[in-house]
């Protein structure tokens, strides 16, 4: 038996909308309304009609009619894509996702020196986007930490990592000074890659002893404030609260 939605019962109240007003809002007739108090599902075109409405969201009204922006479940709508290594991520699509941002970019890892290589005129990219309002944020782990010389060791890549962050804080000097750009230098263990567009992002989990490029990589777009996308989000925001900015005139 369908149990009575409160939701819906609050939301009509709140608004000071009838049964009949929301009738004929939807073209039908008021004991339909009244067996979606009731518990029965709306067809999602009334679903989508009776929120404009009421000011709500379908979401909120009928949680259970959007699984794709449930906090879990067998499957999230919020993977676009996976790919066995990071090595496999079109460049088209980090091209896509580089010149569709217009208000985020936020990066953290360890040097993620490709993105520097793979785009020549990515420091001129990100200049004119922050000067069109963007935000750019990029953390690279601090070249002279114990979790460097660490990761240098699982990834066995003989002690080539400090130079690389190196190496890609010289391609990020010429943005320092540029309003909307912040670099900083973290110190954490990291678990994972964020490079985050928008809405979207590429996430790479590590594995174990793999290196960078083997580690496998999801494409996410944000759907809902529950989904995974955020849950990589928010780990951005509490490592870079961590990161020492570097300041224009400074080095790595």
């Amino acid at each position: 038996m369908p149990y009575r939605n409160e939701r819906l019962h609050t939301a009509m109240l709140r608004a000071g909308v009838t049964s009949a007003q929301l009738a004929e809002t939807t073209g039908v007739d008021a004991k339909t309304v009244s067996r979606w108090v009731n518990g029965r599902l709306p067809h999602r075109s009334n679903r989508l009609a009776v929120a404009r409405r009421l000011g709500e969201s379908e979401t909120a009204l009928w949680p259970a009619a959007r699984p794709d922006q449930a906090p879990g479940g067998p499957a999230t709508g919020e993977v676009v894509s996976a790919y066995s290594h990071r090595v496999d991520v079109p460049a088209e699509l980090w091209e896509a996702l580089l010149m569709g941002a217009t208000s985020t970019i936020d990066i953290v890892g360890y040097s993620f020196l490709f993105m520097w290589e793979q785009h020549v005129h990515l420091p001129r990219v990100i200049a004119d986007k922050c000067a069109a309002g963007a935000r750019v944020r990029v953390a690279l782990a601090d070249p002279g930490c114990a979790h460097v010389r660490e990761r240098d060791d699982l990834e066995q890549l003989g002690g080539t990592l400090p130079g690389r962050i190196h190496n890609a804080l010289n391609h990020l000097r010429e943005l320092r000074d540029i309003p909307g750009v912040q670099i900083g230098l973290h110190q954490v263990h990291l678990y994972c890659a964020i490079y985050r567009f928008d809405q979207q992002m590429i996430v790479t989990p590590y594995l174990y002893r793999a290196r960078g490029y083997e580690h496998p990589a999801l494409h996410l777009r944000r759907i809902s404030g529950h989904g995974i996308f955020n849950r990589y989000a928010d780990q951005f925001e509490q490592i870079w609260r961590t990161a020492a900015r570097l300041e224009n005139g400074t080095s790595g």
